[in-house]
């Protein structure tokens, strides 16, 4: 029986591996903490500030917020 049941975990172990590497997982790609600042600092650089306080605004739309 040992042999047996032996021989069908070695058969289910490598079946779950196939079906592992046929279905890949949609999780995305782990990403440190460190890398997630420097892609944030770079991220803020390269975006420009847009400064809304000095967008003029049509006439006559003074009650719209």
């Amino acid at each position: 029986m040992n042999r047996k049941k032996k021989v069908h975990a070695i058969f289910k172990k490598k079946l779950k591996k196939a079906k592992a590497r046929m279905n890949p997982s949609h999780k995305p790609k782990y990403i440190s903490k460190a890398e997630r600042a420097k892609l944030e600092s770079t991220q803020a650089e390269a975006a420009p500030v847009i400064d809304t306080s000095e967008v003029r605004r049509p006439p006559g739309n003074e009650n719209e917020s």
